[in-house]
């Protein structure tokens, strides 16, 4: 299970302290024009070493194509592309290599494959997730053409939260990136980057949520069934390290209401198109989308990896206590941004693809 999508599809490769991440997009359509710059940018949103408030490991993180574009535009080939791993300090791993580290895949891990590679985490790390944003990128391009936006933020760390709606708030990329949390309120992302670095002195982790906006997606996108477009939303968010729950639209809070509160009421816009005056259903319903705003949030666990003593087990049944060096985020959210992007961006523009597989 490397590869994700239908159509589009990315399979990944490489281990975290292997020579490279890397992997093949087969299924993009071709002369799709590629913006490298933009392809670079996406990927140092999530690279390490940005800021205070993220692991101190250094990697330029530059992609290297190696197929499926040529003078600047796709082909409709296969997509070959790798990242060099340059600064990997495996030895910060050694103490390790035998030890279930707590809330890691080191135990189940073991017990699928009964092997692993110990060394940052190897396969299970989210630097596997290098794959998913060159793969995010490049749909992105092919999404921009059709005028899809997909915009993610944080909008809660711990327990400070945003409590704006996202319509009301500034979600340009410039304001976003204007803060190393990447919270649009910046007022909000000084408590929330005081709180991380709080945390990360303690040698402790913390979570929190992202938000994620999608604009111009048209309607009937998904299945009325098993392929409902907000299941392969979930489906692809769950799949990104330390994600813990998904929900989109009103999600939970939509419990404490009635029917007749959360009703999206249809009625005929300016331009003749039909719209709902309320968007409570989170652009999506019956598993298709409507036309409206598609918006969902994502919560992120603390990271697992701990600077502080810890009990656990190692493969030889002994009950030991561990404490974890090297360099490790004390928040995963600033960096898990651009991921939330580029899996939704894989999804929607499959699903686009899918849509028109059923009109030929």
């Amino acid at each position: 299970m490397n590869s994700f999508g239908t159509i589009f599809r990315l399979t990944s490769f490489g281990e975290s302290h292997g020579p490279t991440i890397g992997g093949v997009i087969d299924g993009c359509p071709p002369g799709i024009e590629i913006d490298f710059d933009f392809v670079q940018c996406e990927l140092d949103r999530r690279k390490p070493g940005q800021s205070a408030i993220t692991t101190s490991r250094k990697e330029d993180d530059k992609v290297e194509f190696l197929s499926g574009i040529y003078e600047g535009k796709t082909t409709g080939t296969p997509i070959g592309f790798i990242i060099r791993n340059n600064n990997p300090h495996s030895d910060d791993y050694d103490n390790l290599k035998d030890v279930f580290r707590p809330s890691h895949a080191d135990y189940t891990y073991t017990m699928k494959y009964d092997r692993r590679d110990h060394r940052g985490g190897g396969r299970t790390s989210a630097r596997e997730t290098i794959a998913r944003v060159v793969g995010g990128s490049i749909a992105k391009l092919a999404l921009k053409s059709l005028n899809i936006e997909i915009t993610a933020y944080t909008s809660q760390a711990g327990t400070i939260k945003l409590e704006t709606t996202y319509n009301k708030l500034n979600l340009s990329r410039k304001n976003i990136e204007s803060t190393p949390i990447r919270c649009p309120d910046t007022e909000i992302a000084e408590k929330m980057i005081d709180l991380i670095e709080e945390v990360k002195s303690q040698g402790d982790t913390i979570g929190g949520v992202i938000s994620c906006i999608c604009k111009g997606v048209p309607v009937g996108l998904g299945e009325p069934v098993f392929g409902k477009l907000h299941a392969a939303l979930g489906n692809a968010m769950l799949s990104i390290n330390s994600v813990k729950g998904f929900e989109f639209g009103m999600g939970f809070d939509g419990v404490q209401h009635r029917g007749s509160e959360v009703n999206d009421v249809f009625y005929i816009k300016e331009d003749g198109k039909i719209g709902t005056k309320t968007n409570y259903s989170g652009g999506i319903q019956g598993g298709i989308s409507n036309g409206e705003d598609i918006y969902f949030r994502v919560a992120f666990k603390p990271i697992a990896t701990l600077l502080k003593e810890q009990h656990t087990v190692d493969a030889h049944g002994n009950e030991i206590l561990i404490t974890a060096h090297g360099r490790h985020d004390p928040c995963v959210l600033p960096r898990a941004v651009p991921i939330v992007e580029a899996m939704a961006a894989m999804t929607l523009l499959d699903y686009y693809l899918l849509n028109l597989t059923h009109k030929k």
